[in-house]
């Protein structure tokens, strides 16, 4: 990816990050999130794709048992709008690239799939925000393309809805904030002592310090939920395609391998402390001395 596209994107999810945290002011979370601060795996490894950058990455999250609850136990991030999950507020889109390509896949929603197909074709499905910037227009109080409990193609995004009807991963026809969450991914130039630079790419959970400095007051998160993690595949087997595209074949096949070797140890270094707690093991009666 050129460092235009990088930039950009990076300002595309900064503006997320602080136009939903503001949104948010005022809530609090509830009790079934854990702290953010508590020990943390990570790993660091050179880019197999490309010279010059390496990835860090947090294993503990990537292990982890999280997944996503939505209309099942998700309590959405405004208070009161349950339904919405994290889409209450739309989605700013990370480039013009980013637009056209999600452009192609509007044109061929139909009103069995899109509850808000006549208003989005009628009257536009994009808006801009005080910064000139372009997003998903927000319809009735949340994103236009998000279709409300009871619908029949059902609840949740119809972008969604319509890569899984065709067999397509999600990623390839939502906007690109929206399928990597709550995979964060960052960008960070490093200098070496020996007056070399290179890119360090980080992949990490995206918590409630993601969102900026609001983002403690999102009414709910569920990346630290416990009620969020409970899967039976981990994070990197169940985003295998996201972080795929995250960090190409080469570098997806280099952390599938760290994971598994982390995976099976005896006892893996700092957990998610919101995942299950495996059983305690009894432990073996004393043989008796003779």
């Amino acid at each position: 990816m050129a460092k235009t596209k990088k930039a950009k994107h990076e300002k595309a999810l900064k503006k997320e990050e602080k136009r939903r945290a503001q949104a948010a002011e005022g809530h609090r979370a509830p009790a079934d999130e854990v702290g953010l601060d508590f020990a943390r795996a990570w790993v660091t490894f050179p880019d197999p794709g490309d010279d010059e950058q390496l990835f860090r990455c947090d294993l503990t999250w990537l292990t982890s048992r999280w997944t996503c609850i939505f209309g099942s136990g998700c309590q959405g991030i405004q208070a009161g709008r349950a339904d919405d999950g994290c889409c209450t507020l739309g989605a700013h889109f990370s480039d013009d690239d980013d637009e056209k390509r999600v452009a192609e896949h509007v044109a061929r929603l139909t009103p069995d799939l899109w509850q808000y197909h006549d208003v989005g074709t009628q009257s536009g499905w994009v808006e801009e925000d005080e910064d000139g910037d372009r997003q998903t227009r927000r319809w009735e109080g949340s994103c236009i393309f998000q279709n409300r409990p009871g619908f029949p193609a059902g609840a949740g995004c119809s972008l969604h809805i319509l890569a899984l009807r065709e067999g397509r991963e999600p990623l390839e026809t939502k906007p690109d904030v929206c399928w990597q969450l709550p995979v964060r991914r960052t960008y960070d130039w490093i200098d070496r002592p020996d007056d070399t630079q290179i890119l360090q790419v980080t992949i990490g959970e995206y918590d409630r310090r993601g969102w900026g400095s609001g983002g403690h007051d999102l009414h709910w998160w569920c990346t630290s939920a416990t009620s969020a993690h409970g899967a039976g595949e981990p994070v990197y087997v169940t985003y295998k395609p996201e972080l795929t595209e995250l960090m190409g074949k080469k570098g997806y096949a280099k952390l599938a391998e760290l994971c598994e070797e982390r995976l099976a140890a005896t006892l893996p270094m700092a957990p998610h402390p919101a995942d299950p707690r495996p059983p305690k093991k009894s432990k073996k009666p004393q043989k008796p001395q003779e």
